[in-house]
């Protein structure tokens, strides 16, 4: 029941910076591991940073130092920042949710049981 909608991608010229929004719906963010993927195509779906209920963070290293994750449990919305933006991030992002915590690693696609439709972010050089 839970749904997860992202918004904000499109394009950003390299040095540049996006801001993405997944707004959820069916449960409070709160109580969930709350994370970002992304897909290039051929590639594995790479997860890039998630926030827990405890407010714990993680993040992969190739976005560490360059992206945020955040969330705003009032308007039950997840956040991306992206800043410095490389060709290389280029990708389909995706906000995904599991229940409670994250656990200490960056996050597992094979963890995560609800996802959102995608959202496109294209970096041009």
């Amino acid at each position: 029941q839970v749904q997860l909608v992202e918004s904000g991608g499109g394009t950003a010229q390299a040095g540049g910076s996006l801001r993405l929004s997944c707004a959820a719906s069916g449960a409070r963010i709160g109580s969930y591991c709350m994370a970002w993927f992304r897909q290039a195509p051929g590639k594995e779906r790479e997860g890039l940073a998630a926030i827990d209920s405890d407010d714990d963070t993680t993040y992969a290293d190739s976005v560490k130092g360059r992206f945020t994750i955040s969330r705003d449990t009032a308007k039950n919305t997840l956040y991306l920042q992206m800043n410095n933006l490389r060709p290389e991030d280029t990708a389909m992002y995706y906000c995904a949710a599991k229940f409670h915590l994250c656990g200490l690693r960056t996050p597992r696609q094979t963890d995560f049981g609800y996802w959102g439709q995608g959202t496109q972010v294209t970096v041009s050089s």
